[in-house]
């Protein structure tokens, strides 16, 4: 016997698939059902209802479009969109400079995840000590390599649309996130 909790993804999944076809109705029926989640990550993060309003309507435009990429095996549908509002409001309190830091940032994140009850797929990625080790770490990184690593993997960014994203070419931006990516190895395996 399917859980309702399998039966609610299944229909996630499928309304995702949908809107990849282009269906409105379904488009609608997800937006009804995330729409209060992201409203309240967005609000969480900025402290701006206007602000978080803006995150949920370029949210659910990125949602529209990339519906028919979304791969059912890397993630669960509300985790993605979580993901898309996450990056959102990073990137409009990047362009507004109105954080002190990473260090900040995510912990700001953090406590709105500590709120948000699909604490699985992201208690599966790293302990809290490690991810304090990792940001630790990555503060240490110079500005280029911190930038670019921050965008691949806190903003899930491709390596190419980081390189449009910063009008860098493609091979600089593969150099930094590697030469980073090696920096944070040499600075976090002695401390495993």
């Amino acid at each position: 016997m399917e859980s309702d909790h399998a039966k609610e993804l299944q229909s996630e999944i499928e309304l995702l698939r949908q809107i990849g076809q282009g269906d409105r109705r379904s488009f609608e029926q997800l937006y009804e059902r995330f729409s209060g989640v992201l409203f309240s990550i967005a609000y969480g993060m900025l402290k701006s209802q206007q602000t978080a309003e803006d995150v949920l309507q370029d949210v659910f435009v990125q949602i529209w479009k990339k519906a028919p990429l979304f791969d059912p095996a890397r993630g669960r549908p509300m985790t993605w969109a979580v993901t898309l509002t996450r990056n959102k409001a990073i990137d409009l309190m990047r362009s507004a400079q109105r954080r002190s830091g990473l260090h900040d940032l995510i912990q700001r994140e953090e406590e709105v995840f500590s709120r948000f009850e699909d604490r699985n797929s992201f208690d599966a990625v790293a302990s809290h000590e490690m991810s304090k080790l990792v940001r630790d770490a990555i503060e240490k990184l110079s500005k280029e390599q911190r930038e670019a690593i921050e965008l691949a993997f806190f903003a899930s960014m491709t390596q190419t649309e980081i390189a449009e994203h910063l009008d860098e070419p493609l091979g600089t931006i593969k150099a930094r996130i590697r030469r980073g990516m090696l920096a944070l190895r040499e600075m976090i395996e002695p401390q495993l």
